[in-house]
């Protein structure tokens, strides 16, 4: 046996941090698949449901900006990790209360646990990445993550359909209870600090805003979630009001997924060798292309077909675009931009979310995929605007 070499399975730093990104994506999937649902039983009204998350995404976009000054002076393992935990408690409540003032309140928490999360987890993902992997390993990641969105719903809409909506809070708890096991086991450890703390809110957006390149990835990181909104708010509602069960929702959001899984880590690595500008052309105009295909659709599991295979332009943004945000920044500015940056996700869903319920109020349901279709062809026009970064090119 001495002459035999013991063989250690071995995870580096980016394996680990996907499975816990599978592990925590699957528990937000899950309330992600029920939550407009879970929100429309209280209100009885899609339009009421759209301002209320508005105003959560609204919440969670000031956050990512008041709570830099926390990520720049403390260890975001230690913020990773409390957000982990906080989330498990947050969504094991969710599952008994009934009351619309305590679901607002803690949803408000939600969504500044949310904005830690991302953040501190983005931080820790580009700290472990050389820069030239940048753009595979956060497609690495995002596949993982959609594996997890692939899951989730499928559970989701199940547990919902069978056992209720409270029954998928409490799994969602667990699932993120062992995504905090597994992360304090893993020791991923990123203890960077900043000596100097942005405190000046204001003049740090104006730093931030000021540079075009920063601005634009701005922009057009907005614009997926822009997409987002209308596949995770409007179109589980849609598909409800349509006379269907809640159990299509869970197999719609299953399908979304699949071209992501597919395509997404293929469309990171050629985004490396062929740079950025023509992948985020592409993929804005196939989701404005398809958006607009829906208008003249009337068979409802059609029109779910088509923004199924819409998420294949999807699949060429939604990596890169943050890639591009860390390829274009300095180490030393990744702790006081990523936080703004990442306000470009509620920012996209929240202005997503207010105009379709705006639409909602005085046209019928189709007349949101005309919202999203020029929406996407302007952010496929701005594309053209960004300096062409190949990563491949780098020394």
């Amino acid at each position: 046996m001495h002459g035999i070499k013991k063989r250690n399975f071995f995870l580096t730093q980016i394996d680990k941090l996907s499975i816990i990104s599978l592990i925590s994506s699957i528990s937000i999937a899950l309330i992600s698949t029920i939550w407009a649902i879970y929100l429309e039983s209280f209100l009885h009204n899609a339009s009421y449901v759209g301002f209320l998350t508005t105003l959560f995404t609204v919440v969670a976009g000031i956050s990512c900006i008041i709570m830099v000054p926390i990520i720049e002076k403390n260890s975001k393992t230690r913020i990773f990790m409390i957000s982990l935990l906080l989330y498990g408690i947050s969504y094991w409540l969710f599952s008994f209360l009934s009351n619309i003032y305590a679901i607002i309140l803690l949803g408000l928490l939600i969504a500044v646990i949310s904005t830690l999360k991302v953040t501190s987890f983005g931080i820790i993902l580009r700290d472990k990445s050389g820069d030239k992997s940048v753009s595979k390993n956060i497609s690495l990641i995002y596949t993982f993550l959609n594996i997890s969105w692939l899951i989730g719903p499928l559970i989701a809409g199940f547990v919902s359909q069978e056992y209720g909506i409270g029954k998928v809070f409490i799994i969602a708890a667990i699932f993120m209870f062992i995504s905090f096991i597994l992360f304090a086991s893993f020791r991923v450890v990123d203890n960077r600090t900043e000596k100097k703390i942005d405190t000046n809110i204001l003049k740090l957006l104006k730093d931030f805003l000021k540079t075009k390149d920063r601005l634009l990835i701005y922009v057009l990181s907005g614009a997926v979630n822009f997409w987002w909104a209308l596949i995770y708010i409007y179109i589980p509602i849609y598909i409800i009001e349509s006379g269907l069960k809640s159990s299509v929702v869970g197999y719609f959001l299953f399908a979304v997924v699949i071209p992501l899984i597919l395509f997404e880590y293929y469309f990171g690595k050629l985004t490396a060798k062929v740079g950025f500008k023509k992948i985020f052309l592409t993929g804005y105009i196939l989701l404005s292309i398809f958006a607009l295909s829906c208008f003249f659709i009337s068979n409802i599991y059609v029109i779910l077909l088509l923004l199924v295979c819409a998420s294949i332009g999807a699949a060429m943004v939604e990596p890169t675009t943050e890639a591009y945000f860390f390829d274009i920044i300095t180490k030393d500015q990744r702790d006081k931009y990523y936080g703004p940056y990442n306000t470009a996700i509620d920012v996209g869903n929240s202005l997503a979310t207010f105009f379709g319920a705006i639409i909602l109020l005085f046209l019928p349901f189709k007349f949101i995929f005309i919202f999203f279709a020029v929406s996407m062809f302007i952010f496929a026009m701005l594309s053209l605007k960004i300096k062409n970064v190949i990563e491949a090119r780098k020394k």
